[in-house]
């Protein structure tokens, strides 16, 4: 999973997308992911190695591949850059002990945070209550766990913020305006929940949008929720509503009326085509409607612009930026009407400014909405890792304890656990060496490469060369790997217990009132 050797697996996930099954994320399923290309098709995520050369000395899980796609991380990146204000966020759900495959994302928070950025960790105890019916009493006894691992594996609590969601009014208030956006149908759309659905459940959601947009209560900025794959559901509905819950909508436009987003890519290449030869300066929307349907005649939505354009008769066609108004209050938008510098067009229902870019009108339209108490919310962007493989092979999950080492694990627990593993090697030490092993499909390897190699890409790198060409034998690599997860987590057990100090200062409520 190394970047630096080209023996190393496939930034996709290095298998043939040709054929693959239909990719379905669940976020409270246990589902793996055997393709991450079809993420990259079937769902818009990016390939993060796109923007990996943006990050300023990324972390090693970036490096080598772990993390392997983003929404929209570029904002955070050129925040970090330029040392501006962003936010790194992400939850737990106390269902079980955390483990090494938490430890992802607790490191991937706390990155953020030594990055400069503003960092939350969470507990999903709501959504622990409602999505899984624990008790109260069952998620009060792991709560804390999480929190002592957080905070030994790096958490600074004094500089980040760390809540549960049943005792964050302000989350809970968010999640109450968010759900003003949303509706069932939608939900029942992209959760499959249907009429058996606990009211609470579908609750719970729209509390993990307001999780996911608090960081920006105060002040917007560009925030990153690192999460698995599984949870792209949730990015995808908190994107939209933090854009719905926007007091203006600020789009490129051509004429007066509407034109949806390829009607308005059809205006668009008319208008190009057209304007160095207008008679009189101005290319009218009826000449439009002429060009398209000689020269691009099998355009998607042809028809569609067409109609439009005709409609629109002699109308000049001139690019603009437009404020449509979405939920501004009348002070607002007026507002907005006097700070729109040089030439503009005031409709009922939107502003066309024809001497400003669409940057500096997205700005403009956010700060006329916090100054007139409006939220203003950047869409957050994510970032995706792997699911570790279980140890016994299939995903690594909480309810099979052979399939995963516990960070509470006995240090000797954690040593024959990793002793005991499924290996990529071959049936023989004769085929190892002759074959060499497959360390893409190897438990073990992927413990050096998330973990145990930390931040030595040398050392990963040359773990995966050894055990590819047949070098490195299956017993010796489990031993070496056995007393490197022993050595961690006793120095991690060691932090917690220094942790229970910061962890006491914090106003985190270990007990629940609801029990």
């Amino acid at each position: 999973m190394t970047r630096d050797t080209g023996d190393g697996p496939l930034p996709d996930g290095g298998t043939d997308a040709t054929g693959a099954d239909e990719v379905a994320l669940d976020p409270w399923g246990s589902s793996t992911v055997d393709d991450y290309r079809k993420l990259f098709e079937e769902f818009g995520i990016e390939e993060f190695d796109d923007v990996l050369g943006e990050v300023p000395s990324p972390h090693y899980l970036m490096r080598r591949g772990v993390i392997f796609g983003h929404r929209d991380y570029r904002p955070v990146a050129e925040a970090m850059r330029n040392d501006e204000p962003f936010a790194a966020l992400s939850g737990f759900m106390p269902t079980g002990d955390p483990h090494v495959g938490h430890k992802l994302v607790f490191d991937e928070i706390i990155w953020h945070q030594q990055r400069g950025g503003d960092a939350y960790g969470l507990i999903a105890d709501l959504e622990a209550h409602a999505a899984r019916d624990l008790s109260w009493e069952e998620i009060d006894e792991h709560t804390e766990s999480y929190l002592l691992s957080l905070i030994a594996l790096g958490f600074d609590p004094e500089e980040g913020e760390i809540y549960r969601q049943s005792t964050n009014r302000e989350v809970q208030d968010l999640a109450f305006e968010l759900g003003t956006k949303a509706n069932f149908s939608e939900l029942g759309a992209i959760y499959d929940f249907d009429g058996e659905t606990e009211v609470s459940y579908m609750q719970s959601v729209v509390t993990q949008m307001a999780d996911i947009l608090y960081p920006q209560l105060d002040d917007p900025k560009p925030t990153v929720i690192p999460v698995g794959p599984d949870q792209d559901p949730h990015m995808r509905l908190a994107r939209d509503l933090a854009a719905r819950m926007r007091f203006f909508k600020v789009t490129e436009a051509y004429a007066s009326f509407e034109l949806e987003d390829d009607e308005r890519e059809l205006a668009a290449r008319a208008y190009e085509a057209l304007v160095d030869d207008a008679d009189d300066a101005d290319v009218r929307c009826v000449e439009a409607a002429d060009w398209l349907e000689e020269e691009s005649p099998d355009a998607p939505a042809l028809w569609e612009a067409v109609e439009k354009l005709r409609s629109g008769g002699k109308e000049p066609l001139r690019p603009r930026v437009r404020f449509v108004d979405q939920n501004a209050t009348d002070e607002a938008f007026e507002a907005l009407i006097g700070a729109v510098d040089g030439e503009k067009r005031v409709y009922e229902g939107h502003v066309d400014a024809f001497e400003m870019d669409h940057e500096a009108a997205a700005e403009l339209a956010r700060e006329i909405e916090v100054d007139h108490g409006g939220y203003g919310f950047l869409p957050p962007s994510s970032i995706y890792h792997r699911f570790m493989t279980g140890l016994t092979g299939g995903k690594m999950s909480s309810s099979v304890p052979a399939s995963h080492i516990s960070l509470l694990d006995d240090p000797e627990d954690g040593y024959d656990k990793v002793k005991a593993a499924t290996t990529g090697g071959r049936e023989t030490a004769e085929l190892q060496r002759e074959l060499g092993g497959k360390p893409d499909e190897c438990p073990v390897y992927e413990l050096y490469a998330y973990l145990l190699a930390e931040a030595d890409d040398d050392f990963a790198a040359r773990v995966y060369e050894e055990c590819a060409t047949g070098e490195r034998l299956c017993g010796d690599c489990k031993e070496q790997a056995a007393e490197l997860m022993a050595e961690f987590l006793a120095e991690h057990q060691e932090k917690r217990e220094e942790a229970r100090e910061l962890l006491a200062e914090t106003d985190v409520q270990l007990e629940s009132d609801r029990r």
